[in-house]
């Protein structure tokens, strides 16, 4: 069965660009197909703020991939372009994560979809709205664009331009 998967992916260290499409070029090689890709936005850090700038894609991806066969890929990929988890919100290569698979709820010690975070944080909700507005979370019965409208978050998003 195909099911569609909301990935939010970005990155502050290195060539930013150069590893966005790297990883959506692997995300289509071992998740699925990339149906829809926001543009790309940067915001200053999240949770550590003293380290470079973030640039933020959200994408639609269509997989026949179950959510933890996803999540191994992920894990896979950003390790294949130099992710190391040294410190919780600290600068890396690449973070993919999931938000949304389909309707899907799902909480485990390994992988929390609908992602815990979506409605607090303006990086993910800005692109995550210029590809799926309407899409509603599972649990907060709220579109995209309901929770962006909501968010209290500060945090300054603005288009990257190259």
């Amino acid at each position: 069965m195909i099911n569609e998967l909301f990935l939010i992916i970005g990155g502050n260290l290195g060539n930013r660009m150069e590893y966005i499409n790297q990883a959506k070029n692997m995300i289509e090689e071992q998740i699925g197909t990339i149906k829809k890709a926001s543009d790309i936005y940067e915001t200053d850090a999240w949770g550590v703020t003293d380290q470079p700038s973030f640039l933020n894609q959200a994408l639609q991806v269509s997989t026949i991939l179950s959510p933890n066969e996803v999540l191994i890929a992920i894990h896979k990929i950003e390790a294949a372009l130099g992710r190391r988890r040294i410190q919780k919100y600290g600068s890396r290569t690449m973070d993919i994560d999931i938000l949304f698979y389909g309707q899907q709820v799902i909480s485990t010690n390994k992988l929390t979809i609908p992602h815990a975070q979506i409605a607090n944080r303006n990086f993910v909700l800005v692109p995550l709205a210029g590809i799926a507005p309407n899409f509603a979370h599972p649990l907060l019965n709220k579109t995209v664009q309901e929770l962006l409208d909501n968010c209290t978050d500060t945090l300054n998003v603005r288009k990257f331009i190259e």
